[in-house]
């Protein structure tokens, strides 16, 4: 046992010493930036789990996914005193709900949150503060979605499953006191994919009430160009950097990593895509105090054969809503969106602003100057002053 225990120690102080020499140089945070210690930390555990995972997996010891699922679990906060929270299933998703315990005399609005994790990650456990935080701070009955997840369960079971609980809270609102006219769906990251892909495939149903916002934190939004202008300024930036970016992307698509590389360097749109691109993604929608000096366009390719059927997905509305149509984002419910400068997926949540805007939705933005992505998941309190400022949405 002492043995054992001896050489996990080695391992451990290995993978730590090697996050430390290999990471440091490659990580490129701003100077003065306030929260830059806290970066580097969060840089170096992720990088260390990432290669404990790895490694474990090459022993056959576990898997991969299942070391970083486990570490972003964490450990569960203490019972909450001021909240009613149920596990239930809506048909076959599981849920957790949170019920603020304060009395009300009429109905509460309704929050559905969709976590992030690349669709590979993430759970109900690892965004039980975040959740928490949401119901008390803003008064609503929250629902938690634990959607199944990728490689298990291939995409696009994971949007599908956000809009079957969607659908399935909005006909049983009042069951909870939920006013079915106040629904509002949220998620962060790809959490926010989702809830953006969820609202274009509810805005043609009679059958139910609209929903009243969305609300998308440092979302993902296109898989098209990684090339834009916080794309290159933010490369190396922790905790997603710009090739972590595309890799887990193409993992949770099931996808070839050869292609990481080309991605990354090149545009690639297919032809019937050439005029839409321009006018819905072109860098040119992009406010200039967004573009660094040494910002370059990417050169523009149109996709060869066998290109265009391994980056097919991209192209769809469910993985990159950005490039859904006209017909489709006209209809969309106020919406909240949060970017952080210090993250490459600042410019999709630019863009689709623009895109909602330009079609009359109404669009609060808010954009944290010194903010970098998983600012929501590594400091919940934040949310207070955010969903506060919201006014009317929440």
């Amino acid at each position: 046992m002492e043995l054992i225990l001896a050489i996990f120690l080695v391992v451990l102080t290995v993978f730590v010493a090697g996050a430390f020499y290999y990471e440091h140089p490659k990580a490129e945070i701003p100077p003065g930036l306030t929260e830059r210690k806290k970066i580097y930390f969060f840089h170096y555990i992720l990088n260390f789990c990432l290669g404990l995972a790895k490694f474990l997996e090459k022993l056959g010891l576990t898997s991969e996914v299942y070391v970083l699922r486990t570490a972003m679990d964490g450990i569960p906060p203490l019972k909450d005193n001021h909240l009613f929270i149920k596990d239930l299933r809506f048909e076959k998703i599981k849920v957790r709900i949170y019920q603020p315990k304060i009395p009300t005399t009429g109905q509460r609005r309704g929050v559905l949150y969709f976590h992030g994790g690349v669709g590979q990650f993430g759970s109900i456990r690892a965004y039980e503060r975040v959740c928490r935080c949401l119901a008390k701070s803003s008064n609503s009955v929250v629902v938690s979605v634990g959607y199944r997840l990728a490689p298990e369960y291939p995409y696009p079971t994971q949007f599908e499953d956000c809009l079957a609980a969607t659908i399935h809270f909005m006909r049983t609102a009042e069951d909870y006191g939920v006013d079915p006219t106040c629904v509002i769906i949220c998620g962060d990251s790809s959490g926010g994919t989702l809830a953006a892909a969820v609202a274009q495939a509810m805005v043609n149903r009679e059958d139910l009430p609209k929903l009243r916002a969305q609300i998308l934190i440092y979302p993902f939004l296109q898989g098209v160009d990684f090339n834009l202008p916080s794309y290159q300024q933010n490369k190396g930036v922790p905790i997603l950097l710009k090739e972590r970016t595309i890799t887990f992307g193409l993992k949770y698509l099931n996808k070839d990593l050869s292609i990481v590389e080309e991605l990354s360097k090149t545009v690639y749109i297919p032809e019937d895509l050439q005029l839409k691109y321009q006018k819905w993604l072109s860098p040119d929608n992009i406010p200039e105090e967004f573009k660094p000096r040494d910002y370059k366009p990417g050169k523009i390719h149109l996709l060869s054969e066998e290109l265009h059927e391994l980056a097919k997905p991209t192209f769809d509305p469910v993985f990159s809503p950005l490039v859904a149509e006209d017909t489709v984002i006209a209809q969309l419910p106020e919406t909240f969106i949060l970017t952080c400068e210090f993250d490459v997926l600042r410019d999709d949540g630019l863009l689709y602003k623009k895109r909602l805007e330009d079609h009359g939705v109404k669009v609060t933005w808010c954009h944290l100057e010194e903010g970098f992505h998983g600012t929501e998941s590594f400091n919940f309190l934040l949310l207070y002053y955010q969903y506060c400022s919201w006014g009317v949405i929440l």
